[in-house]
């Protein structure tokens, strides 16, 4: 602990407080947890679940743990340095956060999710004092309470704050898994757009109660299981009808009332995964599509004219490549015919006569592309009469070779000219591909003045056992 320098306390939890300090190395600015309780050993050090799964995880949005330092039987964990948490961020809020705001929060922490629950583990203790802030960037922290999928049940009962834990848990149920980090986002998500907890119990039978009297009570075809939860430990719940989330969460679009509808089920089977979550149409203005893919008018080819093009360059210059390697050919024998200089002459004419022809037909076939897809190339790579030329120089060969004598060797020199023809056009360059551009929403709070959340009317976090 001597490189670090401790300027002050951050944050002070169950398990350990969190310092801000100064690498006197590298002046890196980190935010170093100490641990509350002794350790004893190094392995019993790395067999904590936060050590373990931190460990094993590596992504933009989870917290990166640095380095671990034991000393005097004291545990250290140094993790990066982020500005603040969610939860500060929203008391000190005067106004609700914009849905795009939302919208970027929250796919990051999904983003995270999924990841996290495809290595194995379940975060258990989501809530806005976990997620970690720094300008646009969140990220998932303290992995404590982390257990790995895989593990055996039972598992415990206390796992998470009371207003972010899922009804099962509630219910003292010993088995479940990475779905009640889905329940807990969809509380979360409310919150972003209230400031407002979505279920503030003050016990576990009161967190029953605000949920049921937001999402209704229970029954056999929502949640049967839970019902046999309730009956092993002789719960009854209160009934309720359900309130469309719209009214209590007025500035949020449908997309986003949809999504946190589907999170906050009692079923946990019919919660959405974190990757399906990230498929939701809420998040669609997170993924960038190509105008030329989704807008692609009628009868435009698939293949962009200057692909169009060349390739039919290409096409033809690899048939002037064979044709001079034919007629360069030296004959098997010395000896001069007329009638073999005669077919020979003849077969040379009538190459460059298909030449033309294909030729004529490919120019026919790029001017009909260019006026279907109206494209202009850039006139460095298209100069006047570049098509034209070209023809003009196989025809004016085309005319000297009628004119040659029946001799083998004016034929021969004949083909080494067309051999010159090899270095044909260049083929036109692409256009520069367009760059993705972020997306942007221009939703602002709807509500009403009597319907928006007081300023800074926020719940005391104690209550939240």
């Amino acid at each position: 602990m001597e490189r670090y320098k401790v300027i002050k306390e951050v944050g002070d939890g169950t398990f350990g407080s969190v310092w801000r300090a100064i690498n006197k190395q590298t002046c890196e600015v980190v935010a170093i947890k100490k641990m509350k309780r002794k350790y004893y050993s190094w392995e019993e050090c790395m067999n904590l679940r936060e050590v373990k799964s931190l460990r094993r995880m590596n992504h933009p949005n989870i917290v990166k743990l640095k380095e671990v330092i034991r000393e005097n039987d004291m545990l250290y964990f140094v993790f990066e340095y982020m500005e603040c948490n969610l939860y500060q961020l929203m008391k000190d809020r005067g106004k609700s956060f914009s849905e795009a705001e939302v919208r970027n929060w929250c796919f990051q922490i999904f983003r995270a999710l999924a990841y996290m629950h495809h290595r194995g583990y379940f975060h258990r203790d989501l809530k806005p004092e976990n997620l970690l802030v720094t300008k646009d960037t969140i990220k998932i922290a303290d992995f404590g309470l982390a257990r790995e999928v895989s593990s055996d049940p039972p598992y415990t009962e206390y796992v998470s704050t009371r207003w972010y834990r899922a009804p099962e848990v509630l219910l003292q149920s010993s088995v479940y898994g990475s779905a009640v980090d889905m329940w807990a986002m969809g509380a979360i998500m409310a919150e972003l757009f209230t400031l407002r907890p979505l279920f503030p119990g003050s016990s576990e039978a009161d967190e029953i109660y605000k949920i049921c009297s937001i999402i209704g009570t229970p029954n056999h075809g929502t949640w049967a299981e839970g019902l046999q939860l309730a009956d092993a430990i002789k719960f009854q719940f209160p009934q309720f009808a359900s309130v469309h989330l719209s009214l209590l969460v007025p500035s949020a679009s449908k997309d986003a009332i949809n999504l946190i509808s589907l999170l906050c089920s009692w079923d946990p089977s019919k919660r959405p995964t974190a990757a399906e979550a990230l498929q939701h149409s809420f998040f669609q203005p997170c993924f960038y599509i190509p105008p030329s893919v989704c807008l692609r008018p009628a009868g435009m080819p698939a293949t962009p004219p200057s692909v169009g093009m060349k390739g039919a360059f290409e096409q033809k210059n690899a048939r002037r490549y064979s044709m001079g390697a034919l007629s360069g050919t030296k004959p098997a024998t010395n000896l001069s015919s007329a009638n073999g200089d005669a077919s020979m002459r003849t077969g040379v004419q009538r190459k460059l006569a298909m030449e033309n022809h294909q030729e004529s037909e490919n120019e026919k076939s790029t001017k009909i592309g260019l006026k279907q897809s109206r494209y202009r190339p850039p006139a460095r790579n298209n100069p006047a009469g570049y098509l034209g030329r070209d023809s003009r120089s196989v025809s004016d060969v085309t005319d000297k070779l009628a004119h040659l004598k029946v001799s083998s060797n004016k034929v021969s020199d004949a083909s080494q000219k067309l051999a010159h023809l090899k270095a044909g056009p260049q083929p036109l360059r692409q256009p520069p591909r367009m760059k993705a551009g972020g997306w942007h929403s221009l939703t602002d709070f709807l509500a009403n003045p009597d319907e928006a959340p007081a300023p800074r009317s926020y719940y005391p976090r104690k209550v939240a056992g």
